[in-house]
């Protein structure tokens, strides 16, 4: 099954929702998502919502890192939230807990 992305923006907060296998295949949409948010005038935070992902690979890592550099020069404040499981031992050994905020 290949991933779904919702985002929702709300003020100055926008959610990006994945659900899914969250690997390579999900490049190009995962990218579109989070360049159509930080085009946006105002937003200062995003949460990068992983509840419904089942699994994530390396270069879904390497996307995310991806999503922090571009979002640093505009002050975003980057969350990944609601992780747990094999999902969340993949953030934690690649010591993402230093780079994001895990809620």
């Amino acid at each position: 099954m290949p991933m779904q992305i919702n985002t929702n923006e709300s003020g100055q907060k926008a959610t990006i929702k994945l659900e899914g296998r969250f690997d390579f295949n999900a490049s190009r949409e995962f990218r579109d998502s989070y360049e159509g948010i930080l085009g946006q005038q105002g937003v200062e935070s995003i949460d990068v919502d992983l509840s419904d992902v089942n699994y994530l690979d390396s270069s879904a890592l390497g996307m995310l890192l991806l999503l922090r550099e571009k979002a640093e020069p505009s002050n975003v404040k980057l969350s990944l939230v609601n992780s747990r499981g094999a999902v969340r031992q993949i953030l934690e050994v690649a010591n993402f807990h230093k780079l994001f905020t895990l809620r």
